[in-house]
């Protein structure tokens, strides 16, 4: 449907751009994170405030509760030259995000993230029609891996299914 006509105009804008520059995508979220010093209060918010769980270093979770943070970081990409933002998704899928029972709201982080990158990026690119923003959605290694054990040969800790799964609902 009009997705599939939004994606293959982005595609074809890419690809226009590319045969003419270089692209500059943004740099690493995580370590801007951390520039901010967050709390565990700044990762609760008052949603996840009584959560029993920690919530410290879990930045995917920064986009539900302190938005203001990964918008900063998008504009500070934005205002130095990138073309292309991720999304604050790196670990915000269902089997990282349960370590911090967060596995209920995989998608709602996802969709915010993506919602927050493309409003800057809109921001931007309504503010120099000749120089487009793009956003990617950033989707990293969960803390699994199901590589081969000496110790225990048979042993995976999730299954291919489960790590599918995960990474289908991500998307």
């Amino acid at each position: 449907g009009s997705n599939c006509r939004i994606m293959a105009s982005t595609a074809d804008e890419l690809h226009d751009l590319l045969s003419h520059r270089i692209l500059l995508l943004d740099g690493a979220m995580g370590s801007l994170i951390h520039g901010f010093e967050p709390t565990e209060a700044d990762y609760r918010g008052e949603r996840f405030r009584e959560h029993p769980i920690d919530l410290k270093n879990a930045s995917d979770v920064l986009c539900l509760t302190r938005p203001d943070i990964i918008t900063n970081i998008h504009r500070q990409y934005l205002e130095a030259g990138s073309d292309i933002i991720e999304t604050n998704t790196f670990n915000a899928n269902t089997i990282s995000l349960e370590e911090f029972g967060l596995g209920d709201v995989v998608r709602e982080v996802n969709r915010t993230a993506a919602e927050l990158a493309r409003t800057c990026a809109a921001e931007f690119s309504d503010q120099t029609k000749d120089k487009p923003r793009f956003v990617a959605g950033s989707i990293g290694p969960t803390k699994v891996q199901l590589s081969f054990n000496a110790d225990e040969p048979g042993f995976r800790p999730v299954t291919f299914d489960q790590m599918v799964a995960s990474y289908a609902e991500q998307v």
